[in-house]
């Protein structure tokens, strides 16, 4: 990646010196005079670097500097002094400035300077490109993604929001089945409605049918008022019955007449009650499998499997593991009042090579995790769980049975472009291709910036 260094010095001849030096390495050179020049420059241009000597006309390198940190705070700056004006150059780190050089200028030293400028420089631009994608993905029910995989789901979402048909909400454990809930209920035309949500798992048998139906005064012991149940609450809302899989048939039985008749009693009751409730369901289990044992209803099955959603697991859609990972950075860092500014190249790699059988949970636990333990501004591999880590490394390409040859070949260009940290050359050498063929096929399977 070409970058543009700004070399500022009242000298014509060391910012020509300068860079020369520079170009050499590959990057744009812009030069200026003094600091007001400077300042014009950045402000109509985009600017990664800066090189200003401490004393010049006009504004000084002093004033350039603190200028540039109250506007521009991820642009890194590197100032240059006089032997003489030592104390001035470490006022200027303690301002805000990346570094210093005293003059004359030691090129060798410059470069690495600018070579580790311009890495800080990258990570804040990668950074900024992700939470820019967040803001505009975030636009869908405040769920983060942008893989084939969710744009498909997100389409069955806002086609069946509006309507009164039963959903269904499949997937495996933390893939975020009750965001998609939140979805589908927002969307609709009950939005301004109640919204109920039962997880199921979580109560016994006995609790389950009175938080489902309510009960009367006496109906049991410790019943000594009567309760209005979660489907009475919901009434012309919706209600989200998480684990559904998990109820028993006599409750089944009572939901399904919920579905047909759309009446119920409540326990110890004798009084039938009108409700007109949307229901959104969702499980980690096989209904079918389930119905085959003799543990759950084949007609409450299609009554609340009229559309089905199926969220797939996150190691089925690793485009997510970016955007998903810098959301929870920011979150994270905003909660615990840390400065958290990003993931370095390295740890960004292990979170993507990573199965993460938890999957969105157990990368958010993860990234919380993470940032807690961070002791600087950005994630490194050494602030990420040891399993990750391990299992990161063992440098598996999963590829689920049934991909077709298409699908595994993308998979294994993505992982290596990943493993590469995106070096296209490395990439096509690792996979005995030539950079070409690699860049079309980076085209052809929408790799670009991934």
């Amino acid at each position: 990646m070409k970058f543009n260094v700004l070399i500022v010095d009242d000298e014509k001849n060391i910012r020509a010196g300068l860079g020369k030096a520079i170009e050499m390495d590959g990057h744009n050179v812009i030069l200026a005079e003094d600091g007001q020049r400077a300042l014009e420059i950045v402000e109509s241009d985009e600017i990664d670097l800066i090189i200003a000597d401490l004393k010049m006309p006009r504004i000084s390198g002093e004033e350039l500097l603190k200028r540039i940190v109250q506007t521009y705070p991820t642009l890194p700056v590197i100032i240059l002094t006089g032997h003489g004006t030592i104390e001035s150059a470490v006022q200027a780190m303690r301002d805000g400035a990346y570094d210093f050089l005293t003059k004359p200028v030691n090129l060798d030293r410059l470069s690495l300077l600018v070579k580790r400028a311009l890495s800080t420089r990258e990570l804040a631009l990668q950074h900024r490109a992700l939470q820019e994608e967040l803001d505009q993905r975030r636009q869908f029910a405040n769920i983060v993604a942008k893989s084939a995989e969710m744009k498909g789901v997100f389409e069955v979402v806002r086609q069946v929001a509006p309507t009164r048909a039963s959903v269904l909400v499949s997937g495996d454990s933390g893939v975020g089945k009750e965001l998609i809930a939140d979805a589908i209920h927002n969307l609709s035309n009950r939005k301004q409605k109640p919204f109920i949500k039962v997880h199921c798992a979580a109560l016994s048998e006995s609790l389950l049918e009175s938080e489902l139906f309510g009960h009367e005064r006496g109906a049991f012991t410790g019943a000594v008022a009567r309760k209005r149940g979660r489907f009475e609450l919901a009434h012309t809302g919706s209600i989200f019955l998480d684990e559904i899989g998990e109820i028993n048939p006599s409750v089944q039985i009572k939901i399904l007449r919920v579905l047909q008749e759309k009446t119920f009693e409540r326990v110890g009751g004798e009084e039938t009650m009108e409700v007109d409730v949307r229901i959104i369901s969702a499980t980690n289990r096989d209904l079918k499998e389930e119905i085959e044992k003799g543990t759950f209803r084949e007609d409450l099955y299609y009554r609340l499997n009229v559309v089905n959603v199926h969220i797939p697991p996150l190691r089925e859609r690793k485009e997510d593991i970016p955007l998903l990972a810098a959301a929870f950075v920011k979150e994270f860092a905003q909660e615990n009042e840390k400065q958290v500014d990003g993931i370095d190249p390295r740890a960004r790699s292990l979170l993507y090579n990573y199965s993460w059988p938890g999957n969105v949970r157990e990368l958010r636990n993860c990234l919380e995790s993470a940032v807690v333990m961070s002791k600087g501004n950005v994630i490194t591999s050494d602030d990420l769980p040891p399993s990750v880590v391990t299992d990161s490394e063992s440098n598996h390409v999963r590829i689920q049975l049934g991909a077709t040859m298409a699908e595994a070949e993308k998979e294994i260009i993505r992982a290596n472009l990943t493993a590469q940290n995106g070096n296209k050359s490395r990439t096509a050498e690792s996979l005995g291709i030539g950079r070409k063929t690699l860049h079309r096929k980076i085209t052809e399977y929408q790799l670009e910036d991934r």
